[in-house]
């Protein structure tokens, strides 16, 4: 069995129009909320074998902070492809990680995660900001990974539900 950790980035800034949509960061709540999503996972001992993160900035920034924040001690892997992404290409981005990663966080975008959880899981429900969806996974191998694949839905993390840490 695999676990899969699907995060959506934290709040953005609209502020700078100046700005790329690549290049927006973190409000100020993105800022509250990443790390403490990341103590969320220290407490519950489901910190990351690895974490792959969009490239954009907001993604990469809450990546950083939840994975400083979960004691996770590895680098970040970065992937293009999850800017804008959808479903397959999350999958096939998943497919090519090595085995030895039994527990495996992303961090991206919607629409495409809030998708993805429905396909792996069947759950329908919204994905806003900051959200984790833990995700078991019948496979042995992350090879073996498909849209088809039907995973449970263990839980669904969002900031103004776990109150301050």
């Amino acid at each position: 069995m695999k676990e899969l950790l699907i995060m959506r980035h934290a709040k953005s800034s609209w502020g700078n129009t100046n700005l790329s949509d690549h290049e927006r960061p973190l409000n100020q709540r993105g800022q509250r909320d990443a790390p403490r999503m990341g103590q969320l996972l220290k407490e519950k001992e489901l910190i990351p074998d690895l974490i792959i993160t969009s490239t954009a900035e907001r993604a990469l920034s809450t990546a950083e902070l939840t994975a400083l924040n979960c004691d996770y001690d590895r680098e970040l892997a970065l992937s293009g492809r999850f800017y804008g992404g959808g479903p397959q290409a999350f999958v096939e981005i998943l497919q090519t990680v090595d085995d030895a990663n039994e527990r495996v966080m992303i961090v991206a975008h919607n629409p495409g995660l809030e998708e993805l959880v429905e396909d792996l899981t069947g759950y329908d429900g919204r994905f806003t900001t900051a959200n984790i969806a833990h995700v078991q996974l019948p496979i042995d191998s992350w090879r073996d990974l498909t849209l088809e694949t039907t995973g449970m839905l263990l839980n669904l993390w969002r900031p103004k539900e776990i109150g301050n840490r």
